[in-house]
């Protein structure tokens, strides 16, 4: 018997698909598909897949040209399933012609004609209407912005707004945006979402203002200083229908997603602590330093190290100390620690201290090791009293991981959904009230 093995995403199963599949079957007399995970997906950098896996999946059995279905979960696993299956022909489409002729020392390889005029992603993009997103702010994290916006589909930066024209000018000039704005109410009609990446103080009255124009808001993080201002505005979304998501891009970054989903389901038994850390050096002039701003160590990254306590242990703490080290004006090195009824959690942030970058969840069976940086997560370690039973985790972490916090927010959009499990309303309030609640401590000192 002539085994044949092919692989795919299947994604919005088409005419282009079955034809592949009715050729791949001819090669042989037994087919098998790999579709492909959807954390296989992300980690090659395919953001937009539309239907589920299972979705895909029953697509693919329902064409009744597939004797068997393997799940395709990490980069090289195709030698595995060749050797494990034994494999006669590996066929894919010819517009990977040369890509896999590696696999030519473990069996056949066939390119199949593709079927022209049909792709998944111009059906993708034509179901998906096309978001034209506006960026606030022209400062470093909007330059990033641009670049990670191109890996994601349905997605046009199309403008940008500053009050100051000459910095919007220069920005769209730089990145070759359609138009530049000094004139918010005008900046905000030629757009359908708005990329909200200005300093801090000012987030609340730009999002505020979008919303109320009926835009999307992603919005830089901290969203807002406060927990009344953040609950504020996701009630105004939530009012008039629209997604608002804080930029926490960690969130939703597909390792970190992996994370959660592993230890709250109970891999390291019951979570009792979880220690984060998240400290970088910063230039003495910056923004991030000056009070005016409403900088510090704390408003700038207790976003980060927060998520993972706040997604693992919850937020019904009994208290919360904070242990400042302070220049003049912000602090420049902070330490917190969290009861918490059956468990503790503690967090070191710095701008102007340097730490290591680790993040230990611990559990009654074992603990959860992400080495640093931790808030870029493409690698961690569920470890055991047993070493023999260590299970390692790799992932790829793609450029500056903006684009994972833009993909969840245009999917959101496009199916309607206006509340995600990664970051949650809730989740954004709660990090906003110990912010708050540190910053009100330290002017009371």
């Amino acid at each position: 018997m002539k085994k044949v093995i092919t692989y795919g995403t299947f994604d919005m199963l088409h005419k282009g698909h079955i034809n592949l599949l009715r050729r791949a079957k001819d090669l042989g007399d037994y087919l098998i598909v790999g579709v492909t995970s959807e954390s296989y997906d992300r980690e090659r950098g395919k953001l937009n897949v539309h239907d589920s896996l299972l979705e895909r999946v029953e697509s693919v059995r329902n064409t009744g040209l597939v004797d068997e279905i393997i799940i395709e979960e990490y980069f090289g696993q195709k030698i595995d399933d060749i050797q494990k299956y034994n494999i006669d022909i590996f066929a894919i489409g010819s517009d990977w012609t040369g890509k896999f002729n590696y696999l030519k020392e473990y069996c056949e390889v066939v390119y199949l004609p593709r079927t022209k005029g049909i792709s998944s992603t111009q059906l993708r993009n034509d179901m998906q209407k096309m978001c034209n997103i506006g960026i606030v702010g022209c400062g470093r994290i909007a330059n990033r912005f641009i670049p990670e916006s191109k890996f994601v589909s349905g997605v046009n930066v199309s403008g940008v707004f500053n009050p100051h024209m000459d910095s919007a000018k220069s920005f769209a000039d730089r990145h070759s945006l359609e138009f530049a704005s000094d004139n918010y109410s005008d900046f905000l009609s030629h757009i359908d979402a708005v990329y909200v990446a200005s300093p801090h103080l000012s987030h609340y009255e730009y999002a505020k203002q979008a919303l109320e124009n009926g835009k999307h808001v992603l919005c830089e993080k901290p969203m807002t200083l406060t927990p009344l201002s953040t609950a504020d505005l996701y009630q105004t979304a939530k009012d008039n229908g629209l997604v608002l998501l804080e930029a926490i891009k960690t969130a939703y970054c597909p390792g970190f997603t992996h994370l959660i989903s592993l230890v709250k389901s109970g891999a390291i038994g019951t979570i009792k602590d979880v220690d984060a850390t998240f400290t970088k050096l910063v230039d003495s002039d910056v923004r991030e330093l000056s009070a005016v701003a409403g900088g510090g160590s704390m408003s700038e990254l207790a976003s980060y190290v927060l998520l993972p306590i706040i997604k693992t242990m919850g937020t019904d703490y009994k208290s919360i100390d904070f242990h400042p080290v302070c220049n003049e004006s912000v602090d420049i090195f902070t330490r917190g620690l969290i009861a918490y009824p059956n468990g503790t959690a503690s967090f070191k942030v710095g701008l102007g201290v340097k730490s290591e970058g680790q993040l230990i969840i611990s559990g009654t069976k074992g603990y959860a090791y992400v080495p640093a940086p931790w808030w870029k997560t493409d690698y961690f370690e569920l470890r055991f009293e047993n070493i023999s039973d260590t299970k390692k985790y790799f992932y790829r972490f793609e450029g500056d991981g903006l684009r994972y916090e833009l993909e969840r927010f245009v999917t959101m959009i496009d199916k309607k959904d206006t509340v995600t499990y990664q970051l949650s309303p809730q989740d954004s309030i709660e990090i906003a009230t110990i912010i708050n609640y540190f910053r009100e401590k330290m002017n009371a000192n």
